[in-house]
């Protein structure tokens, strides 16, 4: 563990920003688990959670103020299910980018989009 990294490991991690639905969105669909949260007075959320070995940063908010800085995001998620996890995102009320389907490169890959915009790539590898 890092003592110069909160929680003491992810070095790099994915800032994803949505609607009130994305904590709910990444736990179903990737087994997100929440390590911490901190509420704001406006109702939103900063939330880390972990995926896996990784952990990424949730800023939830039914809005964001104009000028904030907020941007859709693309993040990559490797899972053991591809096909499992793509049938939860679309439950979850994630619109199809890409069914899953056998790539070259060894994954069985699809490609979603959540209810803020954000594109999450899905991935299994085959290899």
């Amino acid at each position: 563990m890092s003592k110069h990294i909160h929680l003491g490991r992810g070095s790099v991690r994915s800032y994803v920003y949505g609607k009130h639905d994305l904590p709910a969105f990444v736990r179903e669909v990737f087994g997100a688990r929440e390590l911490q949260r901190h509420t704001f007075p406006n109702g939103g959320h900063h939330i880390e959670a972990e995926i896996g070995d990784s952990i990424i940063v949730l800023e939830a908010a039914e809005s964001f103020p104009t000028g904030s800085g907020v941007t859709q995001n693309s993040t990559y998620v490797y899972v053991a299910d591809v096909d499992a996890a793509y049938k939860r995102a679309l439950a979850m009320g994630a619109t199809s980018i890409a069914p899953p389907e056998d790539k070259p490169y060894q994954e069985r890959a699809c490609g979603v989009k959540d209810s803020f915009g954000n594109t999450w790539w899905i991935s299994t590898y085959t290899g």
